[in-house]
């Protein structure tokens, strides 16, 4: 099977989205993907567990979140395509300041971490491919700061409803609330509006 067919793993599909690969390097990304379940309340990362595995959704919504005290704090939400990876875990093999959730059953795809590295060591286009990937993710977080140091939680909300309504349909009000930096009847009142 060519790997330039559309039978590839979703992994290295979402992989070509960044860049060119050539066929025989995609064949060898793609026999390193495995694929695991989870069921709805499970973890794939546990804060202070270190995981260098990266991550694509196939199926499921999951959340990100820190605790502070006993409060979770929301940072991100994914679901089908998305790839993600462990946070520090990933890239300098320190423990996971986050927890990521399963918010529903779930699939993914994913390549450990030493097996990714030696991908980007042996392959300059895989490489430069999981650094754009990065640089997407850095642009999304600076993108949040942004959001929340200069729009209203109003702004917040409505830039979620146009930006993710995935995250709307499927998430739970709290989960939201939490994500938009904002109290559930905040959330309540600007629902209302």
């Amino acid at each position: 099977m060519s790997s330039s067919i559309q039978d590839t793993t979703l992994f290295v599909s979402k992989f070509k989205q960044f860049g060119h690969i050539p066929d025989e390097v995609a064949k060898e990304l793609d026999s390193k993907v495995r694929t695991i379940s989870k069921r709805k309340g499970s973890y794939i990362i546990k804060e202070g567990q270190i995981v260098s595995s990266f991550f694509v959704v196939e199926k499921g919504l999951i959340r990100s979140f820190y605790k502070k005290g006993e409060q979770e704090i929301t940072i991100w939400f994914g679901y089908e395509n998305l790839p993600f990876a462990g946070g520090p875990s990933a890239f300098s093999n320190k423990p996971s300041r986050e927890t990521i959730e399963c918010l529903e059953d779930c699939v993914f795809q994913y390549i450990p971490g030493k097996e990714m590295e030696d991908m980007y060591q042996k392959y300059n286009e895989v490489n430069t491919i999981g650094r754009k990937m990065i640089e997407e993710y850095c642009d999304m977080m600076i993108e949040r700061n942004y959001a929340f140091q200069t729009q209203s939680a109003k702004d917040r909300y409505e830039a979620l409803i146009n930006d993710e309504p995935e995250i709307i349909r499927r998430a739970s009000l709290g989960y939201i609330a939490s994500y938009l930096g904002i109290s559930q009847e905040t959330l309540s009142r600007i629902r209302k509006k």
